[in-house]
């Protein structure tokens, strides 16, 4: 099979098990950054608040993913490929490059957070880049030999990660923190924080129909989708959280030494970054052949992997801007969450899966979509001071259910 195919998987294809989707959901979820993103409300809220924000955050984050799922099992064809519809050739062209460039923040994001964990164990500060190459490369390798190598690899790697994130998690409860408990200083709104949890949570949604086109049951794949989404960030953020008290600190590497359990969270660091590193190089090589058709998948593979991997040996400022960043996804990513949502689930609009294909028919942009886009991406900027997920998801649904009102009228 091709490790970055385009072309649409007939129904009698479409045989990948739903427990399939959900460990490839549930192994790109438990990794790192999903530690991260609770160790980063750590200096900002109290537990009730945390619990909280993580709780409302993941479950709506995740269920945007799964909303839109069954597009993939209906019809087939990845999420790039969908989104012709409502944005138009070049639309869904520019979110595949946006796509296509934040994937690289990701991976080296991923790499840089594991071999800080494993150095600490291991050759010291100056083997960071070393164990940072060696994973990058791992998961290229992997991914370039296709879907069904990486399920094969999730397979193994998930227990693995359970049995490891489950010692993690009691050391995590059962140590005393070294800050306290409470906020000394002033919180951020508390909307704010779930800017940040829904924000990592939909970094997923341009994947929505990439993975869940190889299962043939819509229910099945939703609900595989939302599980492997929820289920890792309700678990991991308050772990994350509580690490993050521990050692006073929200660096990774600091976190898991203060937890004392060893080489168990170095293995569950390095199985997450490569299984999530799969999911990030698998969206980037679709997007880049949506951009360059003429392009190989096995080639596009190489090329984003080890790009991925050379950013996070070049620079480790990726971590200090880790909740900068997934406020600056969300910015982007829920408006286009809106319109797919308003699109596909709310008019219910089927896909012409010959029709976007042919790309030379087809408008270069939609004006429900660029009017969505553009509506949303302004309501969540003047609402960031207060909270800007929800003004910004309904901003983006309701500018596109009018535009094309308007334009059937």
């Amino acid at each position: 099979m091709d490790a970055a195919d385009l072309s649409p998987i007939p129904e009698s294809q479409r045989t990948q098990p739903a427990v399939d989707l959900f460990l490839i959901f549930a192994a790109a979820n438990v990794v790192a950054t999903t530690l991260q993103t609770g160790a980063v409300l750590a200096s900002r809220y109290g537990s009730t608040d945390a619990t909280a924000l993580v709780v409302a955050g993941a479950v709506f984050g995740a269920l945007l993913v799964a909303l839109l799922a069954p597009v993939g099992s209906r019809f087939g064809v990845p999420s790039m490929i969908a989104a012709r519809a409502p944005l138009g050739f070049r639309g869904a062209q520019l979110v595949s490059a946006l796509l296509y460039l934040t994937n690289f923040a990701w991976i080296a994001v991923n790499n840089t957070i594991a071999a800080s964990v494993c150095a600490q164990l291991l050759g010291g500060d100056s083997s960071a880049r070393i164990w940072a190459a060696l994973l990058g490369m791992l998961a290229t390798v992997i991914v370039a030999r296709g879907p069904r190598a990486v399920g094969l690899a999730d397979r193994i790697a998930v227990p693995l990660m359970v049995v490891a994130g489950s010692v993690l998690t009691w050391a995590a409860l059962t140590q005393p923190p070294a800050i306290q408990t409470t906020i000394p200083l002033p919180a951020p709104p508390l909307l704010w924080g779930i800017d940040v949890v829904i924000g990592y949570q939909v970094s997923w949604l341009l994947m929505f129909a990439d993975y869940s086109r190889y299962t043939r049951s819509a229910k099945a794949a939703a609900t595989a989708v939302f599980a492997g989404l929820a289920l890792p960030a309700l678990w991991l953020m308050p772990v994350g959280w509580n690490l993050a008290r521990i050692a006073g600190s929200d660096d990774p590497g600091a976190m898991l030494a203060a937890a004392g359990v060893g080489w168990w969270a170095a293995l569950l660091i390095v199985l997450a970054t490569v299984t999530t590193n799969f999911v990030n190089i698998y969206l980037s090589s679709l997007a880049w052949r949506t951009l360059v058709p003429r392009s190989t998948g096995t080639g596009s593979v190489w090329v984003i992997g080890l790009i991925g991997t050379a950013l996070g040996l070049i620079s480790s400022a990726w971590l200090t801007r880790f909740a900068d960043l997934m406020v600056l996804l969300g910015s982007v990513l829920v408006p286009v969450g809106g319109i797919f949502i308003a699109h596909f689930v709310v008019l219910r609009a089927k896909v012409d899966v010959e029709g976007t294909y042919r790309t030379a028919a087809m408008p270069a942009f939609t004006a429900a979509g660029v009017a969505a886009w553009l509506g949303g991406f302004i309501a969540y900027k003047l609402a960031a001071p207060i909270g800007a997920t929800l003004p910004s998801l309904a901003a983006s649904m309701l500018v596109f259910l009018l535009v094309r009102r308007f334009q059937r009228a």
